[in-house]
């Protein structure tokens, strides 16, 4: 698994949201000055994030972004899948996303892949953006 800057600022805007629940809606441009994020790189991320029901949305002069949620139903093993794919470092180990490789042939180690994988998942299936913010 290697993570991408989708990822990494989706993380971001995720964490930035969070610490700022109970606020009104955040702008875009209010995340992007506050982590750094590129402002247009940002609407991408936000609106893939809103399609796949983590954050919602309000139009107007109150408008932006909030989560759609509790920060502790989102796990960071979600948001690599979602911007990413899958947490295995190949693909013949993964659960999700398998596809066959070249390793396969030698079980002990696919077995070794699939180990860290294992270990890759369960830390981050169980760490939620709340555990994190």
């Amino acid at each position: 698994m290697r993570l991408t800057t989708r990822s990494e600022y989706g993380f971001l805007a995720l964490l930035y949201l969070a610490r700022h629940q109970r606020d009104d809606y955040t702008t875009v441009e209010q995340i992007s000055a506050a982590q750094g994020v590129p402002r247009k790189y940002l609407e991408q991320i936000m609106l893939l994030l809103k399609r796949s029901g983590y954050v919602k949305s309000a139009k107007g002069q109150k408008g932006g972004y909030k989560l759609a949620g509790p920060a502790e139903d989102i796990t960071l093993a979600e948001i690599i899948r979602l911007f990413d794919g899958a947490l295995a470092a190949t693909e013949s180990a993964s659960e999700r996303f398998y596809e066959p490789t070249p390793i396969e042939k030698e079980e002990k180690l696919t077995a070794v892949f699939k180990g860290v994988r294992d270990y890759t998942a369960k830390t981050l299936e169980s760490t939620t953006i709340a555990d994190v913010r």
